[in-house]
């Protein structure tokens, strides 16, 4: 049985809720927010058959935020809590919201697992490089060498890419956005909600109270054109003000190229991107992807097709109950020796 769409067409504002949004003024989660309600209405399933589940951080309040059925968990378990919810009703939409401590930290397990089973959920994954609801310690995102309250001297752990941690467990699907970019933010959250199996979309968001300008040497106007590689399938990787710059593929290793006749380098030249594929090598190394020597990759970076947990286990029930003598409780009550008293 598919997901119940509506009978009737839905509107942004039949998704947002009467809460006060109690984020800080310029938080990057508003624009999550905004972008989130926005797409809903386009996906056209009922309001009760969507389920926001988040765990704990500023981006976990989102379930108040939003017109829908939500749960909000408890810190790291978010991925779990999902799993459970769709495991149990598979005909439900479900998303996860949840920050890069909540989910690289203590909810990192829960985390890689989702992705390793392929369960059909989407996961927002906010990264603001800090642990903003508890006052600014570092998370396992932060920058090495960064000043903080839990870091005086430094951080001098070496931080988590979530791009390499989705791919590396075999993700099916993973994406990047920027929380001042809200129409290609929007773009990338339709793509999500179109693929079935577990999609990650990792958005840089600006914590304007901890961490303010934690991501300005990739998002500022001032730069972004030489520092964001916007994917797309099919299309050359091309990149800069006038796209006069691109990326090859030389040996092994992604390398910047500038295209013109002192080069001799054309556009046919330029990498294409294909997110389609099974290999995960190049979608690898676009994950990886960081200034000063490299732009960063955003867009739909790997969506890639493969079975979901529903779909393997539905079969495996099928198979199983072919030969079976028991095929569901009733048949179990009715076994063996049986009388009427």
């Amino acid at each position: 049985m598919a997901i119940e769409h509506s009978s009737v067409e839905l509107t942004r504002a039949d998704f947002a809720s009467d809460q006060m949004v109690k984020w800080c003024p310029g938080c990057g989660d508003h624009s999550i927010l905004a972008s989130v309600l926005g797409v809903f209405p386009k996906i056209g399933y009922k309001k009760e058959n969507f389920c926001m589940v988040s765990g704990i951080g500023c981006s976990s309040r989102f379930p108040y935020y939003v017109n829908t059925y939500g749960f909000h968990s408890i810190h790291g378990r978010a991925a779990a809590i999902a799993t459970g919810i769709k495991i149990s009703n598979p005909n439900l939409s479900v998303w996860i919201n949840s920050g890069d401590g909540d989910a690289t930290a203590i909810g990192g397990n829960h985390f890689i697992h989702l992705i390793r089973r392929n369960m059909d959920v989407n996961y927002i994954l906010f990264n603001n490089e800090i642990y903003g609801l508890t006052k600014g310690q570092y998370s396992p995102t932060t920058k090495q060498g960064q000043i903080t309250k839990t870091s005086p001297f430094g951080v001098i752990d070496y931080p988590f890419n979530p791009g390499e941690l989705v791919i590396g467990a075999r993700g099916t699907f993973f994406a990047r956005a920027v929380d001042n970019q809200p129409k290609t933010l929007t773009e990338v959250c339709e793509k999500m909600a179109e693929h079935d199996g577990t999609s990650v979309v990792e958005v840089l968001q600006n914590c304007v109270i901890f961490n303010n300008g934690t991501h300005s040497a990739i998002t500022d106007k001032e730069v972004r054109d030489d520092r964001q590689l916007w994917l797309k399938h099919g299309e050359p990787m091309l990149f800069g003000k006038n796209r006069e710059k691109g990326i090859i593929l030389k040996g092994t290793s992604l390398e910047v190229v500038t295209l013109g006749s002192e080069s001799g380098i054309t556009e046919k030249d330029i990498l294409i991107h294909d997110e389609t594929t099974e290999n995960t090598g190049i979608h690898m190394m676009l994950a990886q992807m960081r200034p000063p020597h490299f732009p960063m990759a955003f867009g739909v970076i790997r969506a890639y097709k493969q079975p979901t947990y529903k779909q393997l286990f539905e079969k495996q029930m099928q198979d199983a109950q072919k030969d079976a003598k028991i095929c569901c409780v009733e048949d179990l009550l009715n076994s063996g020796e049986t009388w009427e008293v």
